[in-house]
């Protein structure tokens, strides 16, 4: 069990470590300063956060539709280490060289074709998704794609997997308020739960990384877990 608090702890020094990176080169830019075109690019956000965030109360919240309901029970984490926790469960890891870093679209009704189902890197919205729940009305891949280069960890869960699953998997990324995190209700895709994520080593264009689960397994919930706090805040545009 002390082993088990260690590498815990361990895992949330790092985390940390990376979020004051974050932080401190989030400040940088601000002291750049924008001038007059902050007041627009604040309305621009309003404007299209509308669209992709579904509308709700800053966390995404309003679009879930029940599909994560509250009130799941998640089990006390048993393993940590990423690899054990994935092969546990049956589930498998996947890593693609990544493309895209800072290479925007401009409008929604433009697709990009992502070599992955879930995506994990390439080119994208020039608006990020916000963290949140979404399962009535996803946001679009090309704003998903967007939060997971400014560091989110994103899991995707197919409307086949029972209710009660869904409630569990929601108190899982509740049990840190979420942070970082994106729930996705995702109709076509191969698993029936997935994780994925944007890491920005190598340069310059990082590495996409995918948690994949055929079928529900409760030992897929560490897997996540791991997933998400290996992964977490290492996007090539880190943003707290």
């Amino acid at each position: 069990m002390a082993h088990r608090k260690g590498e815990k702890e361990a895992l949330r020094r790092q985390r940390e470590e990376r979020e004051a990176k974050a932080r401190a080169d989030q400040q940088r830019k601000r002291l750049v300063g924008f001038g007059g075109a902050a007041t627009i690019a604040v309305a621009a956000l309003v404007i299209v956060f509308l669209l992709v965030g579904g509308g709700g109360n800053g966390d995404g919240s309003a679009a879930d539709g029940g599909f994560f309901p509250g009130g799941g029970d998640a089990p006390t984490q048993k393993v940590f280490d990423l690899e054990e926790a994935v092969s546990a469960a049956g589930c498998e890891l996947e890593s693609a060289k990544g493309s895209g870093v800072a290479t925007h679209t401009t409008s929604l009704d433009e697709k990009v074709n992502y070599k992955t189902n879930p995506p994990t890197n390439g080119r994208h919205y020039e608006i990020p998704a916000e963290d949140g729940v979404y399962g009535a009305t996803p946001p679009p891949d090309e704003a998903l794609v967007h939060a997971l280069e400014h560091g989110r960890v994103i899991i995707w869960v197919k409307p086949s997997v029972p209710e009660d699953v869904r409630a569990t998997i929601r108190a899982m990324s509740d049990e840190d308020e979420g942070f970082q995190t994106l729930l996705v209700q995702r109709k076509e895709m191969p698993a029936a739960v997935a994780a994925t994520a944007w890491n920005r080593d190598p340069l310059p264009g990082g590495t996409g990384r995918m948690l994949s689960c055929d079928e529900w397994n409760p030992k897929a919930l560490d897997a996540m877990r791991a997933f998400r706090d290996e992964h977490r805040s290492n996007g090539p545009e880190p943003v707290p």
